[in-house]
């Protein structure tokens, strides 16, 4: 396999430093890591290395703009102004920001031109327009008084984004909060740290005052833990792993009982009818598992197929596994790039192996693709049973478990047996069994006869152990509000 040698977004020195108070600084000790070009093991370039005193010195320009900086004393509606400026700016980069996420994560270009920042910008762009309409109501209460509420901001928000859609992840996070008033200290994965960092220079572009955003890579064992115990942020909101979101919430409980919102792992059940539209059923389940190499929140990684379609539903995927084109992320042809890095494909490759293991049947795929880079054909499993390791744990990679069953109840007692409740979906032509499915699923989104129907007006979140709180929508609006009430005697 030929990477490309097409040329690539050159990398600014900015790009490797820390963005705290307005201005490009090094980490306080000086240290740097590597990030690596998934699709050929090279390094990129360094990047500053943040540590606990670094989120010290953000935290303070941030809780300073908050308090008395001129971010304090914008309006709503200047807020807004300065957020679709940012999503015009955004815009008028989409190529550049494209290429620096391809070249930092991996993903295929396509995507990132036509999923990744169409979605990020227009995540900037609802959110803005939301600055100046989160208001309060008047509350009719007993006796002469006159009461209302206010929503205010909480304060300093630490945010920590993950690697799969850094540029997606970085405008749930950073959009929402800053229309609220909330100032932020944000830390990207230490995997991709770059297009988090041009963003950066165009939020000092549009005109951000001093502190509002801070940004830190660095690792999360010491810059993620510094965020969730630091005294002085007020919440922290967290993708990632479910893990990682156990230490989040135990950290943050430990110092000054911050907010927290976490988006955590999933393990969502994907469910196909025997009376589905088979056609579009296969490819949304070909979509809804291997987008983004597999590294999916939402992947619908145990698919559930009735039995009496289960065969067909098999062969027909094999073949459209077979046809997607996995290869060098830069081409535009490339459905399928490289995984984000050598211990994630370590990590897929051992559930592959646990797969085989274990009695499930590989029907194709389960190898390496070329050799260098992180690459991985797309793979499918038959004959899953629920008790298999793949078919329990978040694989996070382009594998496909093929599970049969017989009955709708059946199904959905087998699809609810999980710690996850992130996002599930139903294929049938009979709209009162999917809206009957549907019901009965425990999942924060449902999708029915589409997967990964995302958009910035619909909240998103999980039930169970996928997370608390949710993003997205008005919804994610109220996570970053403080309600008060104030009560008027009258006279």
């Amino acid at each position: 396999m030929t990477i490309s040698t097409l040329p690539h977004p050159k990398i600014d020195a900015q790009l490797t430093k820390n963005l705290i108070n307005n201005k490009w600084v090094d980490s306080i000790h000086g240290r740097t890591f590597e990030t690596i070009n998934p699709a050929t093991g090279e390094v990129i370039c360094k990047v500053a290395q943040a540590d606990a005193i670094d989120v010290d010195r953000a935290v303070e320009a941030a809780r300073t703009a908050f308090t008395t900086g001129d971010w304090s004393k914008l309006s709503p509606r200047d807020r807004g102004r300065l957020l679709y400026k940012l999503a015009d700016l955004m815009e008028t980069h989409q190529e550049e920001l494209a290429q620096l996420e391809t070249l930092d994560n991996g993903k295929p270009i396509t995507e990132s031109r036509t999923i990744d920042l169409p979605l990020a910008i227009a995540c900037y762009r609802y959110y803005a327009g939301w600055a100046d309409k989160m208001h309060g109501k008047t509350i009719p209460v007993d006796g002469s008084f006159f009461s209302y509420t206010r929503h205010e901001p909480i304060g300093v928000v630490g945010q920590i984004i993950p690697w799969n859609f850094p540029l997606l992840m970085q405008a749930w996070k950073l959009a929402p909060a800053l229309a609220m008033g909330n100032t932020v200290v944000l830390k990207p994965a230490t995997q991709t740290p770059l297009s988090a960092l041009r963003v950066g220079e165009l939020i000092l572009e549009a005109g951000f005052p001093p502190g509002a955003v801070n940004i830190l890579p660095g690792s999360g064992s010491v810059v993620g833990t510094a965020i969730a115990r630091h005294p002085d942020i007020d919440k922290v909101a967290f993708t990632g792993s479910t893990e990682v979101g156990h230490r989040i919430l135990e950290a943050a409980a430990q110092t000054n009982l911050k907010r927290v919102t976490l988006e955590l792992g999933g393990k969502s059940p994907n469910i196909v009818l025997a009376d589905a539209d088979l056609d579009a059923a296969i490819e949304g389940a070909h979509f809804g598992l291997f987008l983004n190499q597999g590294q999916c929140c939402t992947a619908g990684s145990r698919l559930f197929v009735q039995k009496s379609c289960y065969e067909e539903f098999i062969s027909r995927s094999i073949e459209r596994a077979k046809n997607r084109i996995v290869g060098d992320p830069f081409d535009p042809k490339t459905e399928q790039g490289a995984q984000v890095s050598q211990t994630q494909f370590n990590r897929i490759m051992h559930y592959i192996e646990s797969g085989m293991r274990e009695g499930a049947q590989l029907r194709y795929g389960g190898n390496r693709v070329g050799d260098r880079g992180f690459f991985i054909q797309p793979t499918i499993f038959s004959d899953v049973r629920d008790n298999m390791t793949i078919a329990r744990e978040e694989i996070f990679g382009p594998v496909m478990s093929i599970i049969p069953f017989e009955t709708i109840e059946e199904v959905v007692q087998r699809a609810n047996a999980t710690q996850y409740g992130l996002a599930a979906a139903v294929w049938t032509r009979d709209i009162t069994k999917a809206h009957a499915i549907a019901h009965r699923l425990q999942a924060g989104t449902v999708w029915i006869n589409c997967y990964d129907a995302l958009d910035p007006a619909a909240p998103f979140g999980g039930f169970k152990q996928s997370g608390i709180g949710r993003e997205l929508g008005e919804y994610g609006l109220h996570e970053y509000t403080e309600v008060k009430t104030v009560t008027v005697k009258l006279s």
